[in-house]
């Protein structure tokens, strides 16, 4: 048996160190996936890519190249490429879960992508409250970071995430409610670069990497 291990992440550098360390625990490529804000064009420029997608691996079309732009010598983030998914806007996703929420081997014209990351957050059996926290923290700018791990290895892999700097859902959705939020908002506009860069001056620490 196994269990979805989610976390939300303020800094990309310690979603990727993350990742990383859940890969040498031995969790398996197609087990990982990572979902990031690219508001910021830190990954890129979307308008420069032609995207079509996600592969049955969850390897976004055209991602070894971009992956190893991002710094992925190898195993998941090798995979990495530039998605839009409604209500997240520009996201630089790879794994099951970019596959899941965008539409597993879909062509995605103009670099759009189908389907919603709170249903494939459900579907990997978060309940209904989380499942939209962790995507409002991608709209927000965050990187989300989710894996399939045997029951055995459950809890080296939450240690594996809350010392890379990670967040709960039930942390950050008691901060969003304080501010007046609900729920996520597929039909919501993507975070605009102001937006992103006062949300992340909100929950400033520094990156652990």
């Amino acid at each position: 048996m196994s269990q979805t291990v989610t976390r939300l992440f303020d800094h990309y550098a310690d979603a990727t160190a993350a990742v990383r360390d859940l890969e040498q625990l031995g969790i398996a490529h197609d087990d990982l996936s990572i979902v990031a804000s690219n508001a910021d064009g830190h990954h890129g420029d979307h308008a420069t890519h032609d995207d079509e997608g996600v592969n049955d691996h969850g390897d976004v079309s055209r991602g070894a190249s971009t992956g190893a732009m991002l710094g992925g010598a190898g195993g998941l983030l090798a995979g990495l490429g530039l998605l839009a998914i409604p209500g997240l806007g520009p996201i630089v996703a790879a794994g099951w879960l970019a596959a899941t929420a965008a539409g597993a081997g879909i062509g995605a014209a103009g670099g759009a992508a189908t389907g919603t990351i709170v249903g494939a957050l459900k579907d990997a059996g978060h309940d209904e409250n989380d499942a939209h926290v962790y995507a409002e923290g991608v709209r927000r700018g965050g990187s989300l970071v989710s894996a399939k791990v045997p029951d055995a290895l459950v809890g080296e892999a939450e240690a594996v995430l809350d010392r890379n700097g990670s967040v709960t859902a039930a942390t950050r959705g008691a901060s969003y409610r304080e501010n007046g939020w609900n729920s996520f908002d597929p039909d919501a506009p993507a975070y605009t670069l102001d937006q992103v860069r006062e949300e992340r001056t909100r929950y400033a620490q520094p990156a652990r990497f």
